[in-house]
């Protein structure tokens, strides 16, 4: 019997976590290092799971597959925080939201248009409920770091070894090859690195000659105290989008990737929670606790970032925006393509070649002087 394959995975926050997961369930030998157990991205998001507006028909099925994926993993992982409570959404004109229903409906999305009436019964807690808005059951929300910790909990049971709190300094070469990381404590050697570092995968990426199209724009997130109920679901109102944590708190941006915190974050955090005060029946009592600041790990063109290149082999590379929501299906199908040395047809869209493609010059660079 061959021996497992040997995989290290960078980074533990949700997609780190989902793809050691899957690597153990397929039977690697699976190690994975980080500096924070939980990531740096993942507990500064929103963690909204959905299949929603502004995305081409294949990158919506794509989301939608994998929230779909979520409740496989939720069947799999007793505990799994994740809560299925629809989510109530008016923040484009009614001729957007119209079109936007209709496409999406067709496509296969539960979206009902809804009146004032029944977005008051949906959230009774809206200070001033929308006259038209678009309910859609079928989407929900995951505690992303708890997520996280479960994901590298049940791993680790199974035998997988997480190494938190330890630097990875570069990617090993050896002739084209990607052989293993330098870290803070030493050389690790692989079979396979999968770079799962969120907005640090640019920078570990280039160490072996690979350009990554990275963005990191900062989204702003408050987040109350601990309170009562407020809200049932997920609210994308104008400039203002909200749910309720299953501890309670009240978490917000000025949409759910949290806006740019311009240079009194501190100042921007307090005006953001005094709408989400009085956007709220109670909202009085809410008591802010603190704001984070999330950089975002964003490719260039919007869309993920997923699986080996042919200039490095022995490196698969997972980075996107939408973690959250597509953690369980690139957990998944990053796992089937690193033990079957396979490629799966689903992330075509997605390979870092495209950019290459594109005449914009990614992947393998000349030198390393390429970028200074």
């Amino acid at each position: 019997m061959p021996s497992p394959q040997k995989i290290i995975v960078i980074g533990a926050g949700i997609i780190g976590a989902s793809i050691a997961w899957h690597l153990q369930r397929r039977g690697a030998s699976v190690t994975v290092v980080a500096q924070t157990i939980g990531g740096v991205a993942t507990p500064n998001s929103f963690a909204w799971i959905n299949a929603s507006w502004g995305n081409p028909e294949f990158y919506f099925q794509f989301r939608h597959r994998s929230m779909a994926e979520w409740s496989r993993l939720a069947a799999d992982l007793p505990g799994l925080p994740l809560a299925w409570c629809g989510g109530l959404c008016w923040d484009l004109t009614e001729a957007e939201l119209d079109a936007y229903a209709a496409r999406h409906h067709g496509w296969g999305y539960g979206i009902q248009p809804v009146n004032r009436a029944t977005s008051t019964i949906i959230e009774p807690n809206l200070a001033n409920p929308p006259d038209y808005a678009l309910h859609i059951a079928e989407e929900g929300a995951v505690e992303p770091v708890a997520a996280s910790e479960l994901l590298l909990k049940d791993a680790c049971r199974q035998g997988t070894v997480m190494l938190a709190g330890i630097e990875v300094k570069a990617l090993l070469r050896k002739g084209n090859r990607i052989v293993g990381i330098e870290t803070s404590q030493g050389a690790m050697h692989a079979d396979h690195v999968v770079l799962a570092a969120g907005a640090g995968t640019a920078a570990l990426a280039a160490s072996a000659d690979i350009l990554v199209p990275l963005e990191t724009p900062p989204g702003l997130i408050v987040h109350s105290r601990p309170t009562q109920k407020l809200l049932n679901g997920l609210v994308m109102a104008p400039h203002l989008h909200m749910r309720q944590t299953a501890e309670g708190r009240v978490v917000a941006g000025s949409d759910f990737g949290g806006t740019d915190p311009g240079e009194n974050p501190e100042s921007a955090a307090r005006e953001l929670f005094a709408r989400v005060r009085t956007s709220l029946k109670g909202g009085e009592e809410l008591e802010f606790d603190f704001h984070t600041i999330g950089y975002r790990p964003t490719p260039k063109d919007g869309f993920p970032i997923l699986g080996g290149t042919d200039a490095a082999p022995g490196l698969y590379l997972a980075v996107l925006h939408s973690g959250v929501t597509l953690a369980p299906l690139v957990g998944l199908l990053a796992a089937q393509e690193i033990i079957d040395e396979s490629q799966d047809p689903q992330l075509a869209p997605f390979r870092l070649s495209r950019f290459a493609q594109a005449g914009e010059g990614y992947g393998l660079r000349k030198s390393r002087d390429a970028l200074s």
